[in-house]
């Protein structure tokens, strides 16, 4: 159980790390495109004070038309790079949620995998038991203990494949054995020797199974 507990976290870890990387990676673009929108509000401000100027000036229409110009082709270049910018940020936030989704799935997958082999010594030692061992505040106990156990990974998505009297599935089931049968067809799961479990919409872990001759 140390020794679980040392990966989980040495593996939340990570996930942090990397996560603190994404965050600094935006929040860089971010402060670029905010020194892009000060730079285009600058020459926004800039083209007004020199129309004004022109005004007082009394200049020509034609130089301060050429002026005029050059500043608002000088703000629509501002503005789109500032859109292509944003457009980056965006992208890059819906990727780096994706990374921090896939992340989690792998965590959440490794630890489920670490408790598995528990769920199964509690399923062997309470197999065991005698009906007189059964009655003991002992075995109640663990009892209690593996039904909270599979309550929890319930919870959280973890489901049983179905094996026994189902038909052999390799996306889901590995054959380890075939045994002669005459309660199943062939090609039927006649006995699970280890029990499968599915996480969300991926196995955790395949049924070892003995299909059917």
């Amino acid at each position: 159980m140390a020794d679980m507990e040392k990966d989980l976290e040495k593996d939340i870890a990570e996930a942090v790390e990397e996560a603190e990387a994404a965050e600094t990676a935006a929040e860089g673009v971010m402060e670029e495109a905010d020194a892009a929108g000060e730079v285009c509000e600058e020459a926004q401000e800039a083209s007004e004070d020199s129309e004004e100027a022109s005004e007082k000036e009394g200049k020509g229409p034609s130089k301060w038309l050429k002026k005029s110009n050059k500043d608002k082709e000088k703000i629509a270049e501002l503005e789109d790079r500032v859109m292509r910018q944003m457009a980056e940020f965006e992208n890059f936030r819906r990727r780096t949620d994706k990374e921090k989704q896939a992340m989690f799935e792998t965590g959440a997958k490794s630890v489920i995998e670490k408790i598995l082999p528990v769920i199964d010594n509690f399923e062997r030692g309470l197999s065991t038991m005698t009906d007189a061992e059964k009655e003991t505040g002992f075995a109640s106990g663990m009892n209690m203990i593996y039904k909270q156990l599979l309550t929890e990974l319930d919870n959280i998505g973890v489901k049983p494949i179905e094996a026994l009297g189902q038909e052999f599935d390799p996306n889901l089931h590995n054959a380890v054995m075939q045994v002669a049968s005459e309660e199943y067809e062939s090609g039927v799961v006649a006995q699970e020797l280890l029990k499968g479990y599915t996480y969300r919409d991926g196995v955790v872990r395949h049924s070892m199974v003995a299909v059917a001759e």
